[in-house]
Formats: C-alpha cells, structure tokens, sequence
C-alpha cells in the first residue's frame, strides 16, 4: 500500500488508472476526458413511489413492467404525466406532441395519444391499455418551462427516469419554485393581481380614463374573491365563475353609471375587469391549428371560446340589469365617457404598457426575477403593433389591412425577438452554467467567461437579498467551494477519495441546477406576449353587440329643388363589422405567428448550412443536425403524422416481435374531473397522432 508523501494517509491501489500507466495516461487526457460534476457523483438510489399513482395507471405500470421491464414503464408514466402537466400549463397541442414524439422516438416506446381540447386519450402496446384524462387548463408559464426542460434533460439523459418523475412531483408541489413566485402562483396572493390588470387595461387598451380605472380596479377585486370563493368550494360551483364574475362586474359598473354621473365609460370598465376571464390567446390558438392541419382540434376550441365568451357577456348583462333603468341606454353611452385620454399625447403610455404587461406576467405565473425578459418581448411586439397601425391607419381608411398588417408585424417581431432573447439568455448564461456544474472546458476560461460568471451570480445573490430569487440558486453558488475541493480531490492521482459525497438536500439542489441548464424555451417568453396581443375584448364586443343592437344611423336630406325633407337610416358600419374585425385580427395573429416561427426556421437552416461548409468548425454535420432538431421543439408547422411504425414491428401481425401476447386487452379509463364512460378497445387499434 503506497502512502501519499509527508501525510502517511493511505491510497487505494484498486482504483482505475492507479498503475504508473494509467496515472500517465490519466495525466495525459485529463483535459479530454474530463466530465461534468453529474457524472462523477454515485447519486443515492431514490425510487419514484409507485404508490402515488392513480389506480388505474398504476395498473398499467404493473402490467407494463411485469412484461417490459420497469424503465419502459416509467417512461410511459412520465409520457402521460408530461403530456398531461404541460397541457394544464400552457395548453399547445401541437407544442406538447412535438416532445412527446421526442420521449416516444429516443426509448422506443410504443404508445400513440390524442390531446384534445380538454380531453386527453393515451394509447398504449397497440390498444392493449388506454388511458383517458379530462384536464383543465391555466396559464403557467414557469411551469411550461420547466417541464418541457425535464423532458429535455432526461432525452439528452442528463438524469435518469426516477429523477424526472420526481422532480415532476417537486415541480407540482412548488418546491422548484421563489418564493415570491409561491405567494403569486395561487389565492389569497393572487388577489393583488386583478385589480392591477384590470385597471391598467381599462386605460391602455378600452378607452378609459383614470376614474374608469378606479371603477376597473374595484371590479377586479371583487371578480377576484368570487372566483376564489367558487374555485374553493369546487364541484358544480367553479362551473359557475364565468357568469358569476360577469354579474358581478356588470352589477358594480352599474351601480357607478347609475350615482357617479353621466362620466362612467361601461365599455372600458368591463373589458378591463373581464379581460383577465377572456379566451383570446386561446381563439387565436385555434385559428392557429386550424391553419396548420389540426381541424377537429382547433374548429371545437374556436367555438368553445365563443361561446365562454359570450356566457361572460350575458352575465354581465344580467349585472347591469339589476342595478340599472335602461341597461342599452347605459352601454351605448359613449359620448364625452370614453376616449377622454390620448394615449399619443401622453408620456406615460409606454410605462402603463408596461404595467400592464406585468400583471400578465403574473397571471402566466412568470417567475418574478425573470420579469425583465417578458416584458421585453411584449415591449417589442406592442410598438411594431402600435407603430405599424398608426403609419397605415391614413392609407386604409375604408378597410382592414391596416389592422392585419400591424397585427402580423407585431407578432413576427415578438417571435423574433423571444427567440434571440432565448438565445442570448443561453449563450450568456451557459459560461455560469458551465463554471457551476464544472464541464468539459471550463478550466479554458476566457476574461468574457469569467465576467459573465461574475454578473450571473451577483445576480443571483441581488435576486435573493431583496427576496425574488430562488434559495436553491443561492444554496448551489454556495456549495461550489465544498464541490470543487471534492472533485481537485477526485481528480488527484495521489489522493485517496474515490467519490463525491452529497446529502439528500445537495443531491435535490444538483439535480435542479441541471434541469435549470437546459435551453430556454422560447414559448415561456411568448405566450404572455401573444396574450397581450389577442383579441379578447373583441370576441366580447361581438357578443355585446348581440345583447345590445347597435342603433342605426339617422341621417336628414333635402330632396334637391324642393323644401322636403326625408329621413335615411343606415346601420353602423364600424358597429355592425365587428366579426369581420375580429377574424381578420385573430387570423393575422396566427399568421404572424407562423411566418415569424417560418423567418426563424428559415435563418436556422441557413446558418447549419453555412456552419456545415466552414472548415473550420469542430462540429460534425451529425451534430450540427442533432442541434436543428433541438431547436425544432419551438416550431408548429412541420408536426409529424405518425401511426406508430417501429422498426420492430412484424409488418403482417402489427405487433413487436418479442412482445408475449395477453389473454385479453385491459383498458382503464381515468378522468381528473369525471369519470368518462366507453366502449372496449380494439387489440389492433390504431390511433392517429
């Protein structure tokens, strides 16, 4: 047994490379071979829990373990969970089906899938097992990040498919999440969140002034704590909080029309109390699969949002008929009530913008830290919208492409601007990334490197002094003396550790750090924008005019040679053109959607080709393609239609090979909200995706 010179502590002669030989060679091709400190840590064995799962899939898993093993399993969980979490939190299907491909393609799984609407349909060995969810969906777009990174990082096997299931349940549970994001994420503290929107809407968007916004800010409250009451007694009555929260909004702008005077603007203080209720990004979501070939998908979510839309309108007429004489009389006062602000003439317009976009950065739960990127990106596509409209506005006086165009410009720019945001963000932040976890290279640091270290962790202490940042950012820039001195260690020939040691606690605060690397997803920055830039107020507006006609337009000539006067009436045009106005803005969201997404595919692909013909570059064209692919989850336009053809498959028998044959097929069904009735699933049923 050698002993380490001066200290007499023993070395381990059985470690590998420990021979003269090896120690050479080990000298030699440190620096190639060196690794992230994830893969020199022996993680403790922590099991996901089975047991957590509802009945029925936890029935599959044990059928689909006893015949495939347990990994394949858990990976059809993970799957299903994946699906199910990212559709509550941001409720693309076409963005969701996209990773699930990824996970279904990278193990080999034989499932297929169907994410509808509301309901999602899990098929999983052909048919032999089928699982039904019933999700509702919210907006959470740190939890859109999130979960697509999990699934990112256990395809680029980063961590292992226990990891992932766990840190899913560690994500669900908040416990991935700042604690200011914690206090925004659900009631009593999303409270201070409805009265802010609603006022600040109320001026920038609905023609109010600031009395309007007071009467907004009141509305909101109060819309608030109803929809906290109803959501808390559950059942039937969350069924209720649409028309609830549009009485209560119409009886309260009533009351304020009907004793503050004739200077209550209705249209601006509904709009903005409700525009928090509205389903916008969700209409143009449709007209969006509708474009790109999901027609069963997109046309029941365009009229699902109808007609919420129109159960929020007629509550609100319901309001305004309790508390008010003459209801029509009311809404179409508009006269010298609204429009009393000009927003071109006033400096703050851009800082109420602002504002505003804040308190929809909330309500998509944005980590608060990070509030700076999203409000960049809605900056962007707000003034090219604002901009564009105001340089157009002269020269389409009589049509509407002044609208569509301003609209598809905003939102090509906020595609753009998301997606040089995200990379910018990932380039920055991956000279921190790759210090902390202390990867392949890192010991070649260059003075830009170590200043982008630097700023990334002051900001990373500044975050968490004043109280906005994540502890468990802090508690690993923390950790980095202890894990550096323990892989020097490591890495030393002549001493004797032989692993690194973390206890459970640093294990959980790694494995975030890890996941936390993973590319920026670009949606998380843009649907906030796209949600500032939809029509919601317009489908609204449709539906007001429905309840309320508007009246026609009296007009008196004189018949030319004679005394005689005749009366014309003629409908609004402006009024009556209000479907026409919201299917020309909805449509030029989505297309501005995907011609901004096609410009960025369209960049990428130049820019692998030209990197492909650079001599110079160290990167194969493999993966410089494997890199495209990455970067292809952000699209929507080129889905992938797949009936689940694996290699494996005996092409007369449509079955794996090796798979044994049940007796029969077991097909559980589950539902989150009820329970869905069906009839038996065929054995050879194929599901298209």
């Amino acid at each position: 047994m050698a002993t380490r010179a001066g200290q007499g502590r023993a070395i381990r002669s059985d470690r590998p490379g420990m021979g003269p030989k090896g120690f050479t060679e080990r000298f030699l091709n440190f620096s190639k071979q060196q690794k992230s400190i994830r893969q020199e840590i022996n993680f403790s064995d922590r099991k996901f829990d089975v047991n957590s799962l509802p009945e029925d899939t936890k029935r599959v898993y044990e059928r689909l373990a006893k015949d495939f093993g347990e990994e394949y399993a858990l990976t059809v969980i993970f799957v299903i969970r994946t699906a199910t979490n990212l559709h509550r939190a941001w409720h693309m299907t076409l963005l969701t089906s996209k990773i699930l491909q990824q996970i279904k393609d990278k193990f080999k799984l034989r499932m297929t899938w169907e994410l509808g609407v509301i309901k999602l349909k899990f098929r999983v060995e052909e048919g032999l097992h089928e699982i039904h969810r019933k999700v509702p969906y919210d907006y959470d777009s740190e939890f859109q990040d999130l979960y697509m990174k999990i699934a990112i990082a256990l395809v680029e096997k980063r961590i292992n498919i226990h990891q992932a299931l766990i840190f899913q349940q560690e994500t669900k549970r908040g416990e991935h999440t700042a604690r200011s994001g914690l206090f925004l994420r659900d009631f009593p503290g999303r409270l201070v969140l409805y009265p802010l929107e609603a006022a600040t809407c109320a001026v920038i968007f609905f023609s109010g002034d600031w009395y309007d916004a007071m009467v907004a800010a009141i509305c909101g409250l109060v819309a608030g704590i109803v929809e906290m009451m109803l959501v808390a007694m559950g059942g039937d009555a969350k069924v209720l909080v649409d028309v609830m929260v549009g009485m209560t909004t119409g009886a309260i702008g009533g009351l304020f029309y009907r004793f503050g005077g004739q200077k209550t603007c209705l249209p601006a203080i509904f709009f903005g109390t409700l525009y928090w209720f509205f389903y916008g990004t969700a209409f143009v979501i449709g007209i969006l699969e509708i474009v790109v070939g999901e027609l069963e998908t997109g046309v029941v979510r365009f009229m699902a949002v109808s007609v919420k839309t129109f159960v929020l309108t007629m509550g609100t007429a319901y309001g305004m008929r309790l508390t008010l004489d003459n209801s029509l009389g009311a809404w179409l006062d508009n006269e010298g009530n609204c429009g009393n602000i000009d927003l071109d003439d006033v400096w703050y317009r851009i800082p109420l913008y602002l504002l505003c976009s804040a308190s929809a950065l909330g309500q998509y739960r944005f980590p608060i830290v990070h509030y700076p990127r999203g409000l960049a990106i809605q900056l962007v596509g707000y003034e090219v919208q604002y901009q564009l409209f105001k340089v157009l506005e002269g020269l389409h006086p009589n049509d509407f492409l002044d609208t569509a165009t301003a609209n598809t410009g905003g939102a090509m720019a906020a595609v753009l601007a998301a997606t040089i945001m995200s990379y910018i963000v990932d380039k920055l932040s991956k000279q921190y990334n790759d210090r902390l976890l202390q990867r392949k290279g890192v010991e070649e640091s260059t003075r830009f490197g170590e200043f982008m270290y630097n700023l990334s962790a002051a900001y990373v202490k500044g975050s968490n002094y004043i109280g906005l940042g994540r502890k468990t950012d802090l508690n690993f820039l923390q950790m980095q003396p202890k894990l550096r001195a323990q892989v020097q260690e490591l890495r030393d020939p002549t001493h004797n550790r032989s692993e690194i040691v973390l206890d459970p606690k640093e294990e959980r605060i790694l494995l975030e750090a890890v996941v936390s690397a993973e590319n920026l997803n670009i949606w998380a920055l843009l649907m906030p924008t796209v949600y500032q830039l939809v029509p919601g107020s317009i489908i609204a507006r449709l539906w007001f005019n429905a309840i309320f006609p508007p009246p026609l337009i009296v007009e008196d000539a004189t018949i030319e040679g004679t005394d005689l006067v005749y009366t014309t009436f003629k409908p609004d045009q402006i009024q009556e053109s209000v479907f026409q106005n919201l299917m020309v803005i909805a449509t030029s969201l989505a297309l501005g959607l995907l011609l901004g997404l096609g410009l960025v595919q369209v960049l990428r692909v130049l820019w692998l080709q030209i990197s492909c013909c650079d001599s110079r570059s160290e990167k194969t064209k493999s993966e410089r393609l494997e890199l495209h692919r990455k970067d292809d989850l952000m699209g929507v336009m080129n889905e992938a239609y797949d009936d689940d053809p694996d290699e494996d498959m005996d092409p007369v028998l449509e079955r794996p090979k090796d798979t044994p044959v049940l007796e029969k097929p077991s097909t559980t069904f589950s539902n989150v909200v009820e329970t869905i009735d069906a009839a038996p699933v065929d054995e050879g049923a194929a599901m298209h995706v």
